[in-house]
């Protein structure tokens, strides 16, 4: 199975920039030769991407969990795959090459990188493990694709307010549209964060039974998810609306990527398996 492990790896970031042609092209024309095709060619692209990591789950006998590299093929899985539930579930198609763009960046990436490792430390062999990092990287991009359409309708609003009406304001949905799948994308992100949180606690004590409370990727995983279920229920019960939630948005992102680097690179956590 290795032979088509190696095939399907070179295979999909090709796919992912196939996509991202056919989305730019539809964008910059602003027509819908593609509106139907371009949405299959990803949801295709998607099921590509899932049989690649289910193969190397069963070659490998481990989730791809187990370096840096497998990290970001699944990452490059969940924001293609994140961004097709959206599309589908808004029918709004025009956005597309900016968040595709991000799935070909960590393929690639793990494409050149991504190491076959058969010998893993036990615990990386748990499939419930992997669920759990899996719905956590889901959650991720969930909050990376709010954040795209935040910066998306600053970028608009700030064109009309200079009553500059070119590409953007041609081609990118209204700013209701936009902080619409904004607000949709973070709520993906969080209920696939508060599914990845309660896997964890059901593995986390039966795989360290010595664990504390205080640790930092617990920390800060718990503020990410308290931030954007504050911003959520603003939005749902308050009716906040426009740029206060694009700015909650945002805010929320950066927080969780620097809280990521930051437990990852400097703090010592259970979670540092390799």
């Amino acid at each position: 199975m290795k032979p088509l492990i190696a095939v399907v790896n070179i295979l999909l970031p090709i796919l992912y920039v196939i996509a991202f042609i056919i989305y730019s092209y539809d964008f910059m024309k602003g027509g819908k030769k593609f509106s139907n095709s371009k949405r299959l060619f990803l949801f295709f692209a998607v099921i590509f991407h899932f049989f690649y990591l289910l193969i190397r789950t069963i070659e490998f006998n481990h989730p791809p969990i187990t370096n840096v590299f497998e990290i970001f093929t699944v990452l490059a899985f969940a924001v293609s795959f994140s961004y097709f539930i959206l599309e589908l579930a808004t029918d709004i198609r025009g956005t597309g090459p900016f968040i595709i763009v991000i799935s070909i960046l960590f393929q690639f990436i793990s494409t050149i990188f991504i190491e076959d490792l058969v010998e893993v430390r036990e615990v990386l062999r748990s499939n419930l493990l992997g669920s759990h990092v899996l719905t956590a990287l889901l959650g991720y991009a969930g909050f990376t694709i709010s954040a795209v359409y935040g910066i998306l309708y600053l970028i608009l609003f700030k064109e009309i307010k200079l009553n500059k009406f070119g590409l953007v304001f041609n081609r990118l949905p209204s700013l209701e549209i936009l902080e619409k799948l904004s607000f949709y994308a973070a709520v993906i992100g969080f209920a696939a964060l508060t599914i990845a949180m309660t896997i964890g606690t059901i593995w986390l004590p039966t795989a360290f039974p010595d664990f504390s409370l205080a640790d930092p990727k617990l920390i800060s995983s718990f503020v990410v998810w308290i931030l954007y279920g504050i911003g959520i229920a603003s939005k749902v019960f308050a009716n906040w609306q426009g740029k206060k939630v694009i700015t909650l948005s945002i805010i929320g992102f950066i927080i969780a990527i620097f809280s990521t680097m930051l437990t990852n690179f400097l703090a010592q956590s259970f979670h540092s398996f390799y």
